[in-house]
């Protein structure tokens, strides 16, 4: 069975800086591209970032390009979501998940990321 945890979530003020990370487990993480994705309260959940299994291609949200970054360590089974110059319309709780095709099959938790002005 996969797992996917989050963590790095927290309060922060605009123009700062968070890195999320995903650890997974119980599947071959190393195969697989991998996403993250965001829900803010009231709202559906919204593609932030991707990357390929071999980490060499990402492809990114409009709402966050030049300021996210995602990356992954395979040794680690971890994929990061490196979050700069945040903006209070990035709060969001924050998901990744596992890439299967075209769509996403396993979720993790959530990680809350709140943004004050």
């Amino acid at each position: 069975q996969v797992q996917l945890v989050e963590s790095g979530g927290g309060l922060v003020q605009a123009g700062g800086s968070l890195r999320l990370s995903c650890a997974a487990s119980g599947g071959t993480f190393r195969t697989y591209a991998m996403g993250w994705f965001r829900q803010a309260p009231g709202k559906e959940r919204e593609f932030v970032a991707a990357i390929t299994w071999s980490g060499t291609t990402t492809d990114y949200a409009d709402s966050v390009k030049g300021r996210f970054a995602i990356s992954r360590d395979n040794a680690k089974n971890t994929v990061y979501l490196q979050m700069n110059s945040l903006k209070p319309e990035d709060t969001a709780v924050y998901y990744c998940s596992r890439r299967v095709g075209d769509s996403y099959d396993y979720w993790g938790q959530g990680t809350q990321v709140t943004v004050s002005s």
